[in-house]
């Protein structure tokens, strides 16, 4: 069962998450400590290090290397949900069904919670980096440098960026299409690159499985934008048709909810088709692809 697996794994990085936060040195203030754990530990699918670490499995027999990555870039990840919700931003109240942090902390506090989640990531990368040598660093730095574009400018900022402006376009889907691939796909395609990377892994299987996430990454989104319409807010964990209040078009918008599960279903049979030439036996891989397309939350 796929629940089961995802729970199983959700414990496993959490504990790991949770052991990275107790080396904070005691002088930093508590309630920035708090407010950092208080949107970490909010929940969350975790499917971001899953799919690192499973990735990492697949191409290598030690993971253990591969754990730094993985929980930093989960927090990566949430420093970019709190930023998210921001009044400035999206202004949502609700997430993973709790209070969003600047509700909880004040909006400074979340500001500060967010940059500090990010840069402690790049903390605990470049932290492990220095224990390895040879070309264990060198694939290792490799990864570390994935994660590291797919975080800034050339990757989820720039989908931020464009995704602000959204609210103000026609929805093209040229459009969407940049959105999906940078604000949602940079992080998730880096979270699947970054193990096989680290591993040692060839070009020519990091070239399929970029294509593999960039199918992902696309479908992922879809699927959020259907869920924002016909979800179960309880499952989500924030309220639906924020992209209607926030005037951002979609590919529901574009094309209607059967339609673009159809399309969903279409990246997902193309992402395995990029899977399978880089002869990568895991059912749990494939099991989380299929979750990404059938979610519903």
């Amino acid at each position: 069962m796929i629940d089961d697996y995802l729970n199983s794994r959700t414990t496993e990085i959490n504990h790991n998450l949770r052991n990275y936060m107790t080396l904070l040195p005691d002088y930093i203030p508590e309630r920035l400590k708090e407010a950092m754990e208080y949107s970490l530990f909010a929940g969350g699918k975790r499917l971001r290090p899953i799919f690192l670490l499973e990735f990492a499995k697949a191409f290598g027999e030690n993971i253990e290397r591969c754990i730094p990555l993985a929980c930093a870039i989960e927090m990566i990840h949430t420093y970019s949900l709190v930023h998210d919700d921001l009044p400035a931003m999206d202004n949502d109240d609700y997430r993973r069904g709790k209070l969003t942090n600047h509700k909880v902390y004040g909006e400074d506090m979340a500001i500060l919670a967010g940059d500090a989640l990010l840069n402690y990531a790049f903390e605990i990368m470049i932290n492990a980096g220095l224990s390895l040598s040879g070309q264990e660093q060198i694939h290792y730095l490799k990864a570390v440098n994935e994660i590291t574009k797919a975080a800034g400018p050339s990757g989820m900022i720039a989908g931020q960026v464009a995704d602000i402006a959204n609210c103000n376009e026609d929805g093209r889907k040229e459009t969407l299409d940049f959105i999906n691939t940078y604000k949602t796909g940079s992080l998730l395609k880096a979270s699947i690159l970054a193990g096989p990377i680290a591993q040692g892994a060839s070009q020519e299987t990091i070239d399929e499985l970029s294509q593999y996430s960039e199918k992902i990454g696309q479908a992922f989104q879809i699927v959020d934008d259907i869920l924002d319409v016909i979800g179960d807010q309880q499952k989500i964990g924030k309220k639906i048709h924020s992209d209607e209040k926030n005037n951002k078009k979609t590919y529901v918008d574009l094309y209607g909810i059967e339609k673009s599960k159809e399309i969903v279903d279409g990246l997902i049979q193309e992402a395995f088709t990029h899977l399978r030439k880089c002869n990568v036996d895991n059912q749990n891989i494939v099991d989380l692809t299929n979750f990404v397309c059938k979610r519903e939350y």
